[in-house]
C-alpha cells in the first residue's frame, strides 16, 4: 500500500499527497488524481467542498494547527 501523507497548511487547507480515496456520505467516489496533491477545505467556505477553492483567504478563517510531541 502507498504512503498517504496530510499535511496541515498555515491558515489553508489539508493537502493529502499519495494514492487515496475520497468518497461522499453516500459513499459514491470523488475522482482524483493520484499523483497530484489534493486541497481538502477545512474552513468550510469553499463552493467546491469538501476541495478547498482559496475561500480561505478571505473568509477570515485563522487555523494554524501544529502536532503536540509525545509526552508533552
Amino acid at each position: 500500500m502507498a504512503e498517504v501523507t496530510i499535511t496541515v497548511r498555515p491558515r489553508g487547507p489539508y493537502l493529502v499527497q499519495g494514492n487515496v480515496r475520497i468518497v461522499d456520505a453516500d459513499g459514491n467516489e470523488y475522482p482524483v488524481d493520484p499523483s497530484k496533491p489534493v486541497a481538502l477545505c477545512r474552513c468550510g467556505a469553499s463552493q467546491k467542498r469538501p476541495f478547498c477553492d482559496g475561500a480561505h483567504k478571505s473568509c477570515g478563517f485563522e487555523g494554524d494547527d501544529r502536532a503536540t510531541p509525545p509526552g508533552a
